[in-house]
């Protein structure tokens, strides 16, 4: 089947795809597209994450098919060319970027935590990346990240979040 959707703003298709593939795996290898990790392959890690229609999601758990004529945003989507979105910045700055391979569902994570609550507390943080696992940062540096992040962005309305 050819699944034909936006991801990141441009048209994309993907010829010959097999009703089981998942989003992540065209994502990744028919787009093009390898920000998004393939860990776990059972939504458990918050690596493959993913706006879907606007709503994060796990990729590894959603069927390609079920991504038809709807829009994609991945992590590749945050930076503006080479110009990087502040929360990237802030990830970089802080040294929440360490092996990478959580980096990009956590980014989306925080990003997806920002656009609703410009300001969270420590709590609201830890509750958006509890489904991210980090082996390497002990999330320390994470949570100061997106608390930099947060306070960069504040004052920006959510549509200049980007995403």
């Amino acid at each position: 089947m050819r699944v034909s959707c936006t991801v990141n703003g441009e048209s994309h298709e993907a010829d010959d795809v097999w009703p089981g593939e998942s989003l992540l795996y065209v994502l990744r290898e028919r787009m093009g597209l390898p920000g998004s990790k393939n860990a776990c392959e059972q939504g458990e890690c918050g690596s493959c994450t993913v706006y879907l229609d606007g709503v994060a999601v796990c990729a590894c758990l959603v069927a390609a098919g079920q991504a038809q004529d709807s829009d994609v945003f991945t992590v590749e989507g945050l930076a503006e060319g080479e110009l990087l979105h502040p929360l990237q910045q802030a990830f970089v700055e802080t040294g929440a970027v360490q092996c990478g391979f959580c980096t990009p569902g956590l980014l989306l994570a925080a990003h997806d935590l920002l656009r609703s609550r410009p300001r969270p507390s420590d709590v609201e943080i830890r509750e958006a990346l509890a489904g991210n696992l980090c082996r390497c940062t002990g999330y320390g540096q994470i949570l100061d990240a997106v608390r930099l992040a947060a306070e960069r962005l504040a004052d920006r309305p959510s549509t200049q979040l980007g995403g």
